[in-house]
């Protein structure tokens, strides 16, 4: 019985990771809307599963800052404002564009160049308009990048601020090719950082994340009306 207990939870946990990946994703694209209320079994419904690894999953971005429980209700999905955005923004600058020198002047240009195809996979991504491959490769490279630096800590940080200062409405600039110019960034500031320019590299990367910043003050702007259900269908078995 042991071990048919452990397979189920990791089936369990399986579901629920997976149910967390979408939710992110509707939640960065727009789909799930700031300020409103989404019940368990609603979104279960259109996930084709049952509520409870629905509410699991929702209580994990409840974790993260993303979504506040609402009694008897749901979940609301956490608003940022602008104010946010502007300290979310000052806290990565303040850590990442430093870090961006230092790891250029001691990391190996193996390290360096092991990032590439994650680079490229932006790219390719953002010219596809595939938002999801998009986000799961801008947040593989940068944290992978920081990662280098050899400090756990900060890349749990910079993760965490790149949730709570995820994009809303992102699906109106991709649609007008908007995403692109900060996706080839990526590759430009790779190039910097293999040639060992580190003073190149940084300002580089204080750049990249004022386009950022930019794109979420355009994407606050733009919220387009929620679609009704996520059109995702989960495999609960």
């Amino acid at each position: 019985m042991g071990h048919l207990q452990r397979n189920l939870n990791t089936t369990r946990e399986r579901l629920r990771d997976q149910v967390a990946h979408h939710l992110r994703a509707a939640l960065i694209s727009g789909e799930l809307r700031p300020g409103e209320v989404y019940s368990a079994p609603g979104l279960a419904e259109d996930f084709g599963i049952s509520a409870t690894p629905v509410r699991e999953a929702m209580l994990d971005l409840a974790r993260e800052g993303l979504v506040e429980p609402v009694r008897n209700k749901g979940f609301r999905v956490t608003e940022v404002d602008e104010r946010d955005l502007d300290q979310y923004s000052e806290i990565r600058t303040l850590i990442e564009v430093p870090m961006i020198g230092r790891i250029t002047r001691s990391a190996a240009r193996e390290e360096l160049e092991a990032l590439r195809p994650v680079a490229e996979e932006i790219v390719r991504a953002a010219r596809a308009h595939d938002l999801i491959g998009y986000l799961d490769a801008d947040r593989q490279f940068h944290l992978s990048l920081l990662a280098l630096a050899g400090n756990d800590r900060l890349v749990e940080t910079v993760g965490d601020l790149r949730k709570r200062s995820r994009l809303y409405g992102l699906t109106a600039l991709d649609e007008r090719d908007q995403l692109l110019p900060s996706a080839e960034e990526h590759i430009e500031l790779l190039d910097l950082m293999v040639a060992g320019g580190a003073k190149a590299a940084e300002k580089c990367m204080a750049r990249h994340l004022g386009h950022v910043r930019s794109l979420w003050a355009e994407s606050a702007r733009e919220r387009t009306p929620a679609r009704r259900g996520l059109g995702v269908r989960l495999d609960s078995r």
